[in-house]
């Protein structure tokens, strides 16, 4: 029996998860480019789709950047301090030093009684969002592993490679709207001349939205696997971000779908049409990873609670739901 250091096998465990995840994302992509490829070609032989392919490269090269600041303008998210949450900002610099990060996201915390969290911006430039709701639902060890697969999506450069997929999905749509509009054009004159119906062409151009937008999600749902891994090992706590992942699955539960649906869990509904894997197997997933000891050391039941000043955080209602 061959003796291997627990952290060579760790190494060797977290190794091959990533090639699994890379490939996956890399077929994702390739289908999504295959996609749009196949649409030009329908439309207009090779050179159609040496077009499309041209058309989609050039999009994410020079489509204007959404700054961060717009996008948390939005929502209208106000920038925390040091003061406002220390323990979460100690939290963040560490896992950010962590990650490699050459200086940790801002923070800002978005006004809602929903328990969510988004990162925007690239490395050079990042923000990370959290509600109300999730600041006062976990707890500190929690919003740890939160933190963590925000970071990931970062540093893995997730919302370029979502911007990526989103690009060539919008293009192969409207490909597909051309190409039904150029067919209801030229339908008379096909039938006057009794030209067969390029039944193929008229079946890509049905399906192809459909097919890139399966793609697309199963592309979102195979990088929140990959930062849900990244995570747990910035923390060396899975079962943090799975106490996350479960509470804000239970609450979420309680808050929207109890009042319609009682019973029915947030996880419901078919899994290719989901932006984000089922719950029960992302906490399956963490629970049963090796990782390296805890990072961050003495944060069981220490709860983060953001408070707003009564004068401009006054209730009221917003078309997104209430805001508090």
């Amino acid at each position: 029996m061959v003796y291997i250091p627990t952290d060579i096998a760790l190494a060797q465990s977290r190794r091959r998860h990533k090639i699994n995840n890379l490939i996956h994302s890399g077929a994702l992509l390739g289908g999504l480019g295959l996609l749009l490829s196949l649409t030009g070609w329908t439309l207009a032989g090779l050179e159609g789709m040496l077009l499309a392919v041209m058309a989609g490269a050039l999009s994410v090269l020079f489509a204007p950047r959404v700054s961060p600041r717009m996008v948390l303008g939005f929502y209208g998210a106000r920038r925390l301090s040091y003061t406002d949450a220390p323990g979460l900002f100690e939290v963040v610099r560490a896992v950010s030093a962590r990650a490699g990060l050459a200086s940790p996201p801002t923070l800002h915390c978005v006004a809602s009684p929903t328990l969510n969290a988004f990162a925007v911006g690239g490395r050079d430039q990042a923000a990370v969002a959290l509600t109300d709701g999730l600041l006062r639902a976990l707890t500190l060890r929690e919003l740890a592993g939160v933190m963590a697969h925000e970071i990931s999506h970062i540093r893995n450069n997730d919302l370029f490679v979502m911007g990526l997929a989103d690009t060539m999905a919008s293009l192969t749509r409207l490909l597909s709207v051309l190409g039904a509009v150029l067919l209801m054009v030229n339908l008379p004159l096909l039938l006057l001349q009794r030209e067969p119906l390029p039944w193929l062409a008229v079946l890509l151009m049905t399906v192809a939205p459909a097919l890139g937008a399966l793609l697309q999600l199963a592309l979102s749902r195979t990088r929140e696997y990959d930062a849900d891994l990244d995570a747990a090992y910035l923390t060396g706590d899975p079962e943090g971000l799975a106490s996350a992942l479960d509470r804000v699955e239970r609450v979420q539960g309680r808050l929207w779908e109890g009042l319609v649906l009682p019973r029915r869990s947030t996880s419901a509904g078919p899994s290719l049409l989901r932006s984000h894997p089922h719950t029960e197997d992302r906490i399956r997933r963490l629970l049963d990873l090796r990782t390296p000891p805890p990072v961050l050391h003495d944060l069981d039941h220490l709860p983060v609670h953001v408070a707003f000043p009564a004068a401009d955080r006054r209730p009221r209602f917003r078309l997104s739901g209430y805001w508090y």
